[in-house]
Parts: C-alpha cells; sequence; structure tokens
C-alpha cells in the first residue's frame, strides 16, 4: 500500500518504536514481505523469517529483535511488530463509516449503471458502461475498469481471511489493500472477491466468473482466464492469462497456475502447474496420468479376484 511520503520519526512516534537508522529515513509504502518495494515498512516477528524481512526489498523492517542494521536500510524495534504495523495501516487507511448507499467520493464513469440495493464505497472508481446488479456490494477504495459486469449478490473488497494465531485466540491481520478490476471484466452472482491484506487483488481484462467463486486476498488473475461455479483460489495465487478454471476446482495459496493451463472440474490443485498443462484429480496431476491410474484402480477388484482364486487352487 502506498502512502504519502512520511519520515521514519513519526512512523516510530505513532506505535513508540526505537529507531536503527536515519530518523528522517523516507518511507513511501507498507506491505507485506512478498511484497515489498524500495521504500516500504515491512514488519517480521518470527525468527524463521528474519533473514527473509532483512534482505527483502523493503527499506525499513518493523521487528521484536535488535540486529544488525542491513546497509542502506532502517529498523524500528518494537515488542510486537504485528499489532504495531496494523496500527501504522489503521492511521494511514482509516476506516470511514458510511450512511448512504453510494459514497459521495465514489467516481462513476459515463453509462454505468448501479441498480437499486447496491453499495459502493468510499473513493470507489467504477468506469464507463457497467452495470452493478442489485444487492452487489463494492467496498471502499475498489478500482473498477470499462463494461463492467457484476451480478447480484457479489461483494467486491471484503477482508482478507487472515489470521494470527495467539495464547488468548486468534489475532486478526485487517485488510488495507484494494480490488482493482479491469476492462470487461464479468462477475457471477454471489463471488466474493477479497482485497489485498497490504497490497492489492487483481482481475484482468476480459476474465469471467461464474457464480459462487471465492478469489483471496492478494492474488492476481491473468487476462482472458474462464473460471467455473464454485471456484476457490486461495490468497496470494496467481493465475496467469487465458487459464481456465472449471466449476469446484480448488487452488491452494502461494501458487502458480501458467499460463494458458486448464484445471479440469473438481479438482484440488496443491502444487504450481507449468504453463499450458492440463491438470485433474485430488491432488490434481497431468490428466492422461490420472486416466490411466483411475484406469488401472477400476481393475483392481478384478485382478485380486483372479489372484486369490489362483492362491486357492
Amino acid at each position: 500500500m502506498k502512502i504519502e511520503k512520511t519520515s521514519l520519526k513519526q512512523i516510530a512516534e505513532l506505535v513508540g518504536a526505537s529507531i536503527v537508522g536515519n530518523p528522517d529515513f523516507p518511507v513511501t509504502g507498507l506491505n507485506e514481505i512478498h511484497k515489498v518495494e524500495m521504500g516500504d515498512i515491512t514488519f517480521v516477528d518470527h525468527p524463521k523469517y528474519y533473514a527473509k524481512a532483512l534482505n527483502s526489498a523493503a527499506s525499513v523492517v518493523l521487528i521484536n529483535k535488535e540486529v544488525e542494521c542491513p546497509e542502506g536500510k532502517a529498523l524500528l524495534l518494537h515488542d510486537d511488530p504485528f499489532d504495531a504495523f496494523i496500527r501504522i495501516m489503521r492511521h494511514f487507511r482509516p476506516f470511514e463509516p458510511q450512511n448512504q448507499p453510494i459514497s459521495s467520493s465514489a467516481q462513476i464513469g459515463e453509462g454505468t449503471l448501479i441498480m437499486p440495493g447496491a453499495f459502493v464505497g468510499h473513493h470507489t472508481v467504477i468506469g464507463k458502461n457497467c452495470i452493478i446488479h442489485p444487492n452487489v456490494t463494492i467496498y471502499d477504495h475498489c478500482v473498477i475498469g470499462d463494461n463492467v459486469v457484476i451480478h447480484s449478490g457479489s461483494v467486491i473488497g471484503a477482508d482478507g481471511y487472515y489470521f494470527q494465531r495467539r495464547n488468548e485466540g486468534y489475532k486478526k491481520f485487517e485488510s488495507f489493500g484494494r480490488v482493482v478490476i479491469g476492462d470487461d471484466v464479468e462477475i457471477g452472482a454471489l463471488c466474493s472477491i477479497d482485497k489485498g491484506v497490504t497490497s492489492d487483488t487483481y482481475i484482468n481484462k476480459g476474465t469471467k466468473l461464474d457464480n459462487h467463486c471465492q478469489v483471496g486476498h492478494d492474488s492476481y488473475i491473468g487476462r482472458n482466464c474462464l473460471i467455473g461455479s464454485h471456484a476457490a483460489i486461495a490468497g496470494v495465487t496467481r493465475i496467469e492469462d487465458d487459464v481456465i478454471l472449471w466449476g469446484r476446482v480448488c487452488v491452494n495459496k502461494d501458487l502458480v497456475v501458467g499460463e494458458g493451463a486448464v484445471v479440469l472440474a473438481t479438482s484440488a490443485v496443491d502444487k504450481s502447474v507449468e504453463p499450458g498443462k492440463a491438470v485433474f484429480g485430488v491432488p490434481a496431476q497431468e490428466v492422461k496420468k490420472q486416466w490411466r491410474e483411475q484406469a488401472a484402480l477400476r481393475q483392481l477388484p478384478d485382478f485380486l479376484r483372479e489372484y486369490y482364486k489362483n492362491q486357492q487352487s
């Protein structure tokens, strides 16, 4: 998430952190490790990930242990980096209550129809010639391109499903990113597209979602993809251009489904899929391999029956 340029000293004062480095160090963004860019703050609170955070592209690392500061970076020392990071995010993107169905800060393009019962949040941008059907909910800060159709009951920009386990229960990592939808996208009824936690969830030009689809936080769906009904795409997953996911496909987090790949219905994808491959099954495998295995499995009862018959004779 990009923010207005702020000094490290101002950030430290906001959460009561100690600074290692130049207090005037400029901060221009806030992001998790997998999304960081130069100028960003990221956080780390577990020794397993210290090296990854310190060697990432982040310019500032919010950390709970005194360590050597990498050259060209700065550190913020805090006992609870997770909570401190959320407090910083809340400061720069606070929750804004709304008492009208379409926010006065929303920008609606020429020719766009927003049907009765739809909700459009603060600072949302909707392009030209879109149709937003009844009972669609579009949260704050979403960006929607031209010629987009969103069918009834869909929710664009809900919080990501992201929790950290604590002794006292689960601590929610609140979502401060956006959903960005390209031109000519169609989203079926009762879909849920979660916004990014610190960055954005993308659905690119020409992609079509059937009804009852779930897209997790910080995921990326490329151009001209087809996503069948009841598909579930976990967070931080990348679906490249021209991919087809048929009905009831599940894709695990942090995976890549390569360009032009096809995942047949009811499959569960637990590993990245190479470009152009067709996969099927639970877990998903290359289609021909899966069919050979299933054919062999169907022959197993006859094989065993014959085997035991021969043993008894």
